[in-house]
């Protein structure tokens, strides 16, 4: 939720039937609004930059454009909204690719309804959502060699280890500029920097890459 008003939804998928039995339940909750819905990629794109959603939910096998194709050019036409894959594939590069690629978090369509819209939730709160099975793919995926690991550690100033450790919290940007008392354009620009310095394309690759180091450290 942002600012108590609802967060704004976009959902795409090309099967109808999916979106409106999503979109019944979403009406339920307070917290979220669905204000579109798109049925391939490039409907997705375009209303995607005419209505400015907080949270994207993208199916991933679609006709045309697939998921991946559509994550890709959100992002290259500056749609920083929150975008999570929701599919039924849980192939290995499908799930590493898309969080490469910018997705803030992968969930599977086999998952209860319930437990779908939780997680939507847990994402516009700037959280990494993942279904539960997918979390040890992305870990294995991300792993480096540990010497590779210290000297990129050893790269980053005081503020951006402090930042990536915030990140690995699940916070988000506007969350992070009021723990430090900073802009979020400070935010941003410390972001954008030690992603460059750890060679990765995403917070949410960050965040994971980050949580599997801690967890190396313990």
């Amino acid at each position: 939720m942002f600012n108590d008003t609802p967060a704004k939804l976009l959902m795409v998928d090309d099967h109808p039937l999916l979106r409106k039995g999503l979109i019944q339940l979403i009406e339920l909750e307070e917290e979220l609004e669905v204000v579109g819905e798109a049925g391939n990629g490039q409907q997705a794109l375009e209303l995607a930059i005419a209505l400015d959603p907080d949270l994207i939910t993208l199916d991933l096998n679609m006709q045309g454009m697939d998921g991946l194709q559509t994550l890709k050019a959100l992002r290259d036409n500056g749609v920083d909204a929150r975008v999570i894959m929701l599919t039924v594939s849980d192939n290995d590069e499908d799930v590493v690719e898309a969080i490469r690629l910018g997705a803030d978090g992968y969930l599977l369509k086999d998952m209860e309804p319930e437990d779908i819209i939780a997680k939507i939730k847990e994402a516009t709160l700037g959280k990494m959502v993942m279904s539960p099975k997918l979390a040890e793919i992305l870990a294995t995926a991300l792993r480096r060699p540990q010497r590779q690991t210290n000297r990129a550690l050893a790269s980053l100033t005081s503020r951006e280890l402090e930042i990536l450790k915030l990140i690995a919290k699940g916070m988000s940007n506007k969350l992070i500029a009021r723990e430090l008392d900073i802009s979020d354009g400070t935010v941003k620009v410390h972001v954008k920097h030690l992603l460059k310095k750890l060679d990765l394309r995403s917070r949410v690759e960050a965040a994971v890459w980050m949580v599997n180091q801690q967890g190396k450290q313990e």
